[in-house]
């Protein structure tokens, strides 16, 4: 079987076999996201679950924030390479759990939740269960926290060039797809049909108090360090070996023909909601 026609790896274990990769070189979320969610879900001492964990880059400061009350936070990771990772991460916090399973296979077992958080991968989740899982694990005024963080490139030029690399290899949705003057200052910018969870929630009587936040910085990455990070989205990942390579190869030639690097905006989009009382 040739590279070209090998089966697609399941989206829950896609991210595996770069495990450390994944660890050293994807962006966290902006500082503030982890006391904007705490001060909306006012746990009081309820346990916090995070689904779809990855390698810890949204467990470890929340875990460090729980810290001082040692409240319980269960991290949840379908793929055992990366939950391995996410484990010696979290070695410095007793209060953290790991499980190794998918969102759609966990079983709360009677236990309810205070906080919910899914960051960078509620799109994975099946989206006729997701609602009905979150409510499942959530005790009546706990909260849900879904987390994205895109990305715009800066220079329009270069954005440019990056688009007919993507165009020439067949990459739709990598991280410089978008210029960053696309992005207005509210979340609500991602507009009809991007996979913005408000609508689709707003239709559910079982949620309340919905609110939407961006936070915004500057990031640079030289070449070395973006290649790492392309080689880790699904984007990439989804390509054969033999084209992703390629794929990697001519972004390197147009970041080095740049000045070695790109300068991106670099935002953390944050959905909350409640479970009505």
């Amino acid at each position: 079987m040739t590279d070209e026609h090998r089966k697609p790896v399941p989206a829950g274990q896609m991210f595996g076999a770069v495990a450390e990769v994944f660890d050293a070189a994807r962006p966290g979320y902006a500082v503030a996201l982890v006391p904007e969610v705490l001060a909306y879900a006012d746990l009081r001492g309820r346990p916090m679950a995070e689904v779809g964990a990855g390698t810890g880059k949204a467990t470890v400061p929340f875990a460090a924030a729980l810290a001082r009350r040692r409240t319980p936070l269960v991290a949840i990771e379908p793929d055992a390479r990366m939950a391995e990772v996410l484990r010696r991460n979290t070695a410095a916090y007793p209060h953290v759990s790991v499980e190794v399973r998918g969102f759609e296979c966990w079983r709360p077992e009677g236990r309810r939740y205070g906080l919910v958080l899914a960051a960078t991968c509620w799109h994975w989740f099946d989206r006729d269960r997701r609602w009905d899982l979150v409510h499942a694990a959530l005790a009546p005024g706990g909260a849900v926290a879904l987390v994205w963080n895109p990305q715009g490139v800066r220079d329009p030029r270069l954005h440019a060039r990056l688009a007919e690399v993507d165009a020439r290899h067949g990459v739709a949705g990598s991280p410089h797809a978008d210029l960053a003057s696309v992005y207005a200052d509210t979340a609500r910018s991602w507009g009809p049909g991007s996979g913005w969870p408000e609508g689709e929630c707003r239709g559910d009587a079982r949620f309340t108090d919905l609110r939407s936040v961006r936070f915004h910085c500057d990031r640079r990455y030289d070449t070395v360090r973006y290649l790492d990070f392309l080689a880790t989205v699904s984007a990439y990942r989804a390509l054969p070996a033999a084209r992703r390579a390629r794929a990697l190869a001519d972004v390197a030639r147009v970041l080095d023909g740049h000045g070695g690097g790109i300068d991106m905006d670099h935002i953390t989009d944050l959905f909350l909601a409640r479970v009505a009382r």
